[in-house]
């Protein structure tokens, strides 16, 4: 578990990220941090804008060390997200940053597929689908903002990794979830807090 402190230390190096290569094209180097976020963890950067999504890319595996993983991943949400332009100068005062640090992914293990549902917790549970090469992972928070139900969690990752809605019944098609920690500004540049997501089994 992160603390507050570290968490909005990765928000503000975040929006540091965003802001120096959207102004001036240029990645910004890593700040000095504590030992803790020099640990490799898998991390996600999301952006909104007047609570609308604008972006959100990540590294869903810990492969490198989380402050550098939250820099590359803030740019790459800003620059190089394939569904949406990249984000302008004059929208950065309009843009909230929230980073979602994970812990390491877990096979759902059940004797069928069928029993899924009843190993994840609506909040505080994201998964991760994959199966031919194909993969999609959703955050543990998306299906708290759709009002996602478990099965309906399983069949929009399925369709996130471009499979059908039932795949995640094939025993074929590889399920994990995944926790996380979430912070994130409660306004465009401004005080930074942790999202505490309610957590609900259906």
């Amino acid at each position: 578990m992160l603390s507050t402190e570290e968490g909005r230390l990765l928000v503000k190096t975040a929006r540091q990220a965003i802001e120096t290569y959207i102004k001036k094209g240029k990645s910004t180097p890593a700040p000095k941090v504590p030992p803790k976020l020099k640990e490799p963890y898998g991390v996600f950067v999301t952006l909104t804008k007047h609570d609308e999504l604008r972006g959100c890319i990540g590294h869903p595996m810990p492969t490198m060390p989380l402050i550098d993983a939250v820099i590359d991943s803030a740019v790459s949400s800003a620059a190089r997200d394939p569904r949406f332009s990249p984000v302008e100068p004059d929208e950065l005062s309009e843009i909230e940053v929230e980073v979602s640090v994970l812990s390491k992914p877990e096979p759902l293990k059940a004797k069928n597929p069928s029993d899924y549902p009843s190993l994840i917790v609506i909040g505080r549970d994201g998964l991760i689908v994959e199966r031919g090469g194909y993969a999609g992972l959703l955050l543990p928070q998306v299906p708290v903002e759709w009002g996602w139900d478990a099965e309906e969690f399983l069949s929009h990752a399925c369709m996130k990794a471009g499979l059908t809605l039932d795949a995640w019944l094939d025993k074929n098609t590889r399920v994990q979830k995944f926790s996380a920690q979430v912070f994130r500004e409660k306004k465009p540049g401004g005080e930074i807090g942790e999202r505490k997501l309610v957590e609900k089994n259906t």
